[in-house]
């Protein structure tokens, strides 16, 4: 298995792994090719897990990878590579994962309806923390780089605080910044043509926060709870850069390496404690 890791964590190719070893080419193949059709094991006391960070990442539209990372320690409990989000094959993780023993307090995560749905349905009562950069990232999309409206520019400058509020009386503010904004600006917004992209953007946004408003500041009220799943973005990145060094598998032998790069990660991790 140690060259298998190698190859999986390290970017190494089948030719460097040869010239390391001493092995053939086709040994190592071999190696890579048995251990892609394993699957890691994931041993874990799922009852004791509290709060969590999810996020999905797509590769290549043509599947994602969903994950679900203990906020504690960041080790992975579980993942899955499916078609998109949201389906009856991510529902039957989730099923799977709660008969396991799994009863989070808290979840970190983006504002996916649909996954937010099979989360709510399954664990009644459970707090959604709205990921913070998500939020901001998508409405300072549509808002654009360089907003020509007074109330767009005013709504960006906003957004803008978001990732950094860090205490009650900095909620408060951004809250009251925003009604204000609001009763200023709203009539105004949905006054205007919406066949404009720019326009129906804004009015997009508006609503972005509207219902994300509710789930927004749940870390304020308890430090275990991550504002930002941004330890998974970072986690997604390592991970697609070694795909992309690893590319020709079968579809298969792809979610073979995903889930395999996402037990050496937890390997990592518990060696590192």
């Amino acid at each position: 298995k140690h060259w298998f890791k190698l190859w999986v964590r390290e970017n190494l190719s089948i030719r460097q792994l040869s010239l390391f070893s001493g092995y053939s080419e086709s040994k190592l193949k071999g190696v890579k090719n048995y251990w892609l059709e394993q699957n890691p094991a994931h041993p874990f006391n799922y009852g004791e897990i509290t709060h969590l960070v999810y996020d999905g990442t797509y590769f290549h539209k043509d599947g994602c990878l969903m994950v679900l990372m203990s906020a504690s320690n960041q080790m992975i409990v579980s993942s899955l590579y499916a078609a998109k989000e949201g389906t009856a094959q991510s529902s039957r993780w989730f099923s799977d994962l709660k008969e396991k023993g799994l009863n989070p307090f808290c979840i970190t995560m983006d504002g996916e309806q649909q996954t937010m749905n099979i989360i709510q349905t399954l664990w009644r009562g459970i707090t959604i923390q709205r990921c913070l950069y998500h939020i901001q990232r998508e409405g300072m999309r549509w808002l654009r780089s360089k907003p020509k409206t007074k109330a767009a520019q005013e709504l960006r400058r906003l957004l803008t605080s978001l990732c950094g509020i860090q205490s009650i009386k900095e909620r408060i503010h951004f809250l009251q910044t925003y009604r204000i904004w609001l009763k200023t600006y709203r009539d105004y917004v949905y006054s205007l043509p919406m066949r404009i992209k720019a326009n129906f953007d804004l009015k997009r946004t508006i609503a972005l926060i509207d219902n994300a408003i509710p789930n927004m500041f749940h870390y304020l009220m308890d430090s275990n709870i991550p504002p930002t799943s941004n330890m998974l973005e970072g986690f997604y990145s390592r991970l697609k850069l070694a795909y992309q060094l690893h590319r020709g598998l079968t579809q298969r032998h792809k979610i073979q390496f995903l889930k395999w790069y996402c037990y050496f990660e937890n390997q990592q991790k518990i060696n590192n404690l």
